[in-house]
């Protein structure tokens, strides 16, 4: 059953010239830095902290937040920063970090610091994420992808020893090496914050997190591909030695509630705005450069989905070039007035039983009384029916 509802939103900087990004074919790692505005970043940053803050203060249980580097895509290139501000501006409702990108940093307990900072300013409420983050990242940070899910790993494990076990001690690994590990900043919440792991399907990633017992939250997935994503995890689970229950499983879904079908459809349309799909698109090798997956990744049901997409010489991280209808078709967006998304959500809660729901609830050059609007009737009549609704199985 669902326990807790979350919102979520990329922060993209719709104001670029979609023009020259058409032009050019892509919109993000060499899309020139000349088309961006501070001026007009300011006034989105206010509109989106008062959508994420207005969340809180409505009944969502609380707001997800993500990290992205040289893409209009996201505004959020520094995910502590973000949730710093969140951790001051709003009163109640967990922040979750959906996540900090490990392997692009070359001091991890930098982000140790950091995360256990916000989660004594919020008063406990982070839930942590870690990321690998997309190929780009790799490419922009100059950081070798062959060593990516290594680096990842390493900087994992040195986090939790930091917050779980007394300093000073000494760590040498194989790509970080510290003499004194001994970080006074410490988390509230003991022995440290949740840790949830999102993804979009990567069977690695998915085997990792169970062996570590986190929570996996597939992002907006195909419905056909979620029974890949749970069975996965499930057998590694068993392999550990433990069942798995709806409190290791989350899903994020794109949704846009309005007053009618007819007017959420529409609005469901800026979840289209970067080139056909709300990620955009992106050279091949950018994304996945040599070496940053392996080859059960690559032959997996998502990076098959993938290759049989009519956008062959391009990818999108979030997912296939699917037409607008596709997508509605399997529920990677769901949009509707609160009855008919009601009713759409409860066929996703009954295929993957999550205990966290994130609803993708804003994206691109949608207005700010529309986005406003979709949570207000989030809040008031979606997210009660959608907590008190029992799943299929559970009958």
């Amino acid at each position: 059953m669902v326990k807790e509802v979350m919102f979520f939103t990329e922060m993209g900087y719709s104001a670029y010239p979609q023009e020259e990004a058409l032009q050019r074919g892509y919109n993000n790692l060499m899309f020139p830095n000349e088309f961006f505005s501070a001026e007009k970043a300011n006034e989105l940053y206010g509109m989106y902290f008062e959508e994420l803050q207005h969340c809180t203060e409505v009944g969502f249980d609380g707001v997800m937040i993500n990290e992205h580097h040289n893409n209009p895509l996201s505004m959020m290139p520094s995910i502590n920063v973000i949730g710093s501000v969140l951790a001051r501006l709003t009163k109640k409702g967990k922040i979750c970090f959906l996540g900090n990108v490990l392997p692009i940093h070359e001091n991890p307990l930098r982000v140790a610091e950091e995360v256990a900072m916000i989660d004594c300013i919020s008063g406990g409420r982070v839930v942590c994420g870690f990321v690998r983050g997309i190929g780009q990242e790799s490419i922009a940070s100059n950081t070798n992808p062959v060593y990516n899910r290594e680096r990842f790993d390493e900087a994992h494990d040195l986090i939790i020893k930091a917050w779980t076990e007394p300093g000073p001690f000494r760590w040498e690994g194989k790509h970080y090496q510290f003499r004194v590990v001994n970080p006074w900043m410490m988390p509230l919440q003991k022995p440290h914050p949740p840790i949830w792991i999102p993804g979009v399907v990567s069977p690695e990633s998915v085997t990792w997190a169970a062996r570590h017992r986190y929570p996996y939250i597939a992002l907006a997935p195909p419905l056909d591909l979620v029974s890949e994503i749970y069975e996965l995890y499930d057998k590694v689970a068993a392999e550990e030695g433990y069942t798995p229950t709806s409190e290791n499983r989350g899903y994020a879904v794109r949704v846009n509630v309005s007053d009618s079908d007819e007017k959420a459809y529409e609005e469901g349309k800026n979840f289209y705005w970067q080139q056909g799909t709300s990620f955009g698109t992106a050279p091949r090798h950018w994304q996945a450069p040599p070496g940053y997956q392996t080859r059960a990744a690559q032959q997996s049901g998502r990076a098959a989905r993938r290759e049989t997409t009519r956008n062959v010489p391009d990818i999108t991280p979030g997912g296939p070039s699917l037409d607008y209808e596709q997508a509605h078709a399997t529920h990677q967006i769901v949009t509707g007035n609160p009855e008919t998304v009601f009713r759409k959500l409860k066929e996703i809660v009954d295929i993957v039983d999550p205990a966290y729901l994130v609803l993708w609830g804003r994206e691109g050059p949608m207005k700010h009384d529309v986005a406003m609007r979709c949570i207000d009737l989030l809040a008031q009549e979606v997210i009660p029916a959608i907590k008190e609704y029992v799943p299929e199985r559970y009958r």
